[in-house]
């Protein structure tokens, strides 16, 4: 069964972005949640299944004990990191597609300056289970930050196919530009590929400027049946693709044949076969932008371009507003925020409903919005204007 079209975002929410919130993670999860069933025109006890992001997210039973969800018919946790935002969307459009439920939530919230302030960042970053592949050969050598695990992935890049840090530094810049439109975005100051190339070193290719932020907030989305969502407040938001995709074995990036394939390209395949498009059909795309690297392989991965044709496929203005592959429109994670990706759909959904403001896309139907965590796991989704 294809779950093409099934399923519809019908609502979603976000708190204000910021550092130093005094909110704790999970009293952000709960406004945007609260914020994303209200735009939905749904009551909270109309919810009737929950999928919190994560490990750091509360659980099922602490959204029934303070949003009052007295009929949950479906949970789930999915603990892959960034990718965990679009393979929610897969397990929801699944669960309402199969009549488990009608009205899923979607939910994250960080604090990471509480964290950072109590010393318990780093350690909560080892204590994930899905870490431990790192143990062997990355921790003792020193490896033990995302920049410094992912950063022989772009340094392969490079050496391969000749991508240069300027052609990263187009990524980092274009989302910035979009941020400058956007109201709830951290970054307000321009910045240029000069910026870019005198940004100090963090992890060899990475420079500051090539990594996302660190920021506190929370976003949800609300996923429905197609029927169901026929009475919700806006125009219904289909998600026609939906796949995730998994990394080549090891578990350990430094150890793999390739360093470059990522879960996305697997993914990819099986989401445009599902939506019946290709990716010239598509008008904007939402990417996980941990690092800029991360969004130039994933436009090869996507078939935007060819394997190694990345690094020139971002210049010339080709991310920007107005250019042929508008990207992260919202600013991303390298310039909006870091709520593990659930803004990229927030914002797809706005596209595609016409709300997104200064930085609205003309004519949008069909957006792309894809996941990355952990080692490589990657999920992909195109949404489709109802």
């Amino acid at each position: 069964m294809s779950l093409r079209d099934k399923a519809c975002i019908s609502g979603v929410g976000e708190t204000a972005y910021q550092r130093g919130a005094t909110g704790t993670a999970f009293e952000l999860q709960l406004e945007a949640s609260l914020k994303a069933i209200a735009d939905a025109g749904l009551r909270p006890r109309e919810i009737d299944g929950v999928i919190p992001i994560g490990i750091v997210s509360g659980t099922a039973d602490d959204f029934i004990d303070n949003l009052g969800f007295d009929d949950l018919r479906f949970s789930a946790l999915i603990p892959h990191g960034g990718a965990s935002p679009v393979m929610a969307l897969q397990a929801a459009a699944a669960a309402v597609a199969a009549g488990a439920c009608n009205h899923v939530l979607i939910t994250f919230g960080r604090n990471v300056s509480a964290a950072a302030a109590s010393g318990r960042a780093g350690a909560r970053i080892h204590s994930m289970p899905q870490f431990h592949y790192v143990t062997e050969f990355e921790y003792p050598i020193g490896a033990i930050a995302p920049a410094q695990l992912y950063a022989p992935m772009a340094r392969r890049h490079m050496e391969i196919y000749g991508t240069t840090s300027e052609q990263f530094g187009e990524v980092a810049v274009s989302c910035r530009e979009h941020a400058l439109l956007n109201d709830n975005a951290l970054m307000k100051k321009p910045i240029t590929l000069d910026d870019h190339r005198n940004s100090r070193m963090i992890a060899d290719p990475f420079r500051l400027l090539d990594c996302c932020l660190e920021s506190d907030g929370g976003a949800a989305i609300v996923v429905s049946s197609a029927d169901a969502a026929r009475d919700t407040r806006h125009r219904r938001v289909f998600i026609s693709g939906v796949a995730e995709g998994h990394p080549d074995s090891p578990g350990s990036i430094t150890q793999r044949p390739d360093m470059t394939r990522l879960g996305v390209e697997k993914a990819a395949q099986r989401c445009f076969r599902m939506a019946g498009v290709t990716p010239q059909d598509i008008d904007f795309a939402e990417l996980y932008d941990c690092f800029t690297y991360v969004v130039i392989c994933q436009l090869e991965a996507l078939g935007f371009c060819a394997k190694g044709e990345g690094g020139p496929y971002v210049q010339g203005g080709r991310l920007r507003l107005g250019g042929e592959l508008p990207t992260n429109t919202h600013g991303g994670l390298m310039s909006q925020a870091h709520v593990w990706g659930l803004n990229h759909i927030v914002e797809a959904v706005r596209q595609l409903r016409g709300d997104a403001g200064r930085a609205q896309v003309k004519d949008a139907e069909l957006g792309l919005v894809t996941g990355y965590g952990d080692m490589g796991d990657g999920a992909v989704a195109i949404l489709r204007r109802g």
